[in-house]
């Protein structure tokens, strides 16, 4: 296990490279601690692949290092940096059996007959492919091959990390929240450092330690999921973390007051003179209908999803989304939203805003 250092890392496809937007990863410095589970999560085309592959050895950055522990591995081959990988698409050897294939990483590093037995046992049954140890992968499902590609990345103990680029894809959905939960299980026994990539924000914020989030080449956010839910510091965070997302809505602030079309909202915080694109953001969870006061909206559909409902509505052009109760009696009158003021984010230019106990 290693604590991956990504020191002014940044990475171009183009040979020359002159600004910003020629780069897939613009530069970052993080730190990623040994032995926590970390989901890199965003869009596709955001970058995080390019990340992957570069902390795997299959990229080399353009600029910056890479180190596990105190070790500079910028420039190691993929085999120098003992890890484990698992890819989108199930890599399996076709003319061995599912036990064959499992112990290959192990009997290729001469490991005792023994121990191999014992570690091939454990991982069958967490991926429950007890009963077909002995037949050959040729013929399996791809689901069922996937899974001895997460058998085949898990089964050494001694890996400085293990990285895994969207693996459940190819898996049926009731096997995909099985797997997450015992590759979560998987991580509490051995501690392994492990690195998740995926676009599904169920997979990371289920899986993850810490989600790493990331649009356009950069990482915006890395917290925990109750962090990403509540402080969202970038309004890609909002949008992407949370069904439905955060409402974001044009504002102009002026100390502990947001005001929009004619109307105003409290703010918990104060705060000074802001400039560029200014906006307010708040989760559905934290809007209420009412029908005295607050953002008079018009509310084209109300969508009952089972544990809550979804009302759907428009305030000047901007929909804004309110999340209400199972049991909640949604009148015609009911024509008002209000926000709880502690929960209101400020941003400028995409980025939260930090506020000043009011």
């Amino acid at each position: 296990m290693a604590k991956i250092t990504l020191s002014k890392l940044a990475h171009s496809y183009l040979p020359a490279p002159k600004g910003d937007d020629d780069y897939a990863l613009k530069e970052m410095d993080h730190v990623w601690d040994d032995g926590q589970a970390y989901a890199l999560l965003g869009a596709s085309g955001c970058g995080k692949s390019t990340l992957l592959n570069i902390i795997s050895g299959l990229l080399t950055p353009s600029q910056g290092r890479i180190l596990f522990g105190e070790t500079d591995v910028t420039n190691a081959p993929t085999a120098a940096r003992n890890i484990a990988q698992v890819f989108q698409f199930p890599v399996v050897y076709d003319t061995m059996s599912v036990r064959e294939n499992l112990a290959f990483p192990l009997k290729n590093r001469g490991a005792e007959v023994g121990y191999i037995q014992r570690r091939v046992s454990e991982i069958a049954a967490m991926i429950g492919m007890e009963d077909v140890l002995d037949r050959r992968a040729r013929g399996l499902t791809a689901d069922a091959k996937q899974k001895i590609s997460l058998g085949r990345g898990m089964v050494r103990e001694d890996v400085n990390a293990i990285l895994f680029d969207e693996p459940l894809t190819v898996i049926d959905p009731h096997m995909k929240w099985e797997l997450r939960t015992q590759l979560k299980s998987l991580h509490r026994q051995f501690g392994h450092t492990m690195i998740y990539v995926t676009h599904d924000q169920t997979e990371a914020l289920t899986f993850a330690d810490k989600v790493v989030v990331m649009f356009d080449g950069r990482v915006v956010q890395m917290g925990t999921p109750q962090e990403l839910f509540e402080t969202p510091e970038h309004t890609f965070v909002g949008y992407f973390i949370g069904s439905p997302g955060m409402n974001v809505i044009p504002a102009r602030i002026e100390g502990t007051r947001a005001y929009v079309n004619g109307s105003h909202i409290q703010l918990a915080n104060g705060y000074g003179d802001l400039s560029g694109k200014i906006e307010i953001g708040v989760r559905p969870e934290f809007a209420t209908l009412s029908k005295s006061e607050g953002l008079p909206v018009n509310i084209r559909r109300v969508e009952d999803v089972g544990r809550h409902k979804i009302v759907r509505a428009d305030f000047f052009g901007t929909d804004i989304n309110i999340v209400a109760p199972e049991g909640a009696e949604i009148g015609a009158d009911m024509n008002r939203v209000t926000f709880r003021p502690d929960r209101v984010n400020v941003y400028a230019d995409d980025w939260r805003v930090a506020g000043k106990a009011a």
